[in-house]
């Protein structure tokens, strides 16, 4: 989560605009998207709907630091279907908040997801899926 208002920000002072860190959910109605891509209308939909990013407790990162290394997992009915380490990310926090500051004014509170390890799958309604960040604790979501 962004704690301070920032545009152009450097990699090297990106950290300082993180007020914190949290386990989240960036969820995609594949259906939504596909519909709205053949209509040639923007897939936003798809990425944007009702209860699509469920985040747990966030962290400050003065009490925390900022993860450079921690597990990062996810299961669906009990099944492990990604696991990795934050390390592994193609850019780091960062280079994410920096390059998306080229694009965006950040402000405080700002939701910033980071990606997920390979994995990706359908999820049905009635599925349970649980994910955490070793040091963030857990999140437990049941599809509607």
């Amino acid at each position: 989560m962004i704690g301070k208002s920032g545009a152009d920000i450097t990699v090297e002072d990106a950290l300082d605009y993180v007020w914190g860190y949290a386990v989240g959910l960036d969820m995609t109605r594949r259906d939504l998207q596909m519909k709205m891509r053949e209509m040639g209308r923007p897939w936003e939909i798809g990425k944007a709907f009702d209860v699509s990013a469920p985040i747990g407790p966030i962290h400050r990162a003065s009490d925390i630091g900022h993860p450079r290394q921690a597990g990062i997992w996810l299961t669906v009915n009990g099944e492990t279907k990604q696991r990795s380490d934050v390390s592994h990310l193609i850019w780091s926090v960062a280079e994410t908040v920096a390059c998306l500051s080229q694009f965006f004014r950040l402000e405080p509170g700002d939701v910033i997801f980071t990606g997920t390890p390979e994995g990706v799958g359908a999820v049905k309604p009635g599925d349970a899926i649980a994910t955490g960040v070793d040091g963030l604790g857990e999140l437990n979501v049941r599809i509607a």
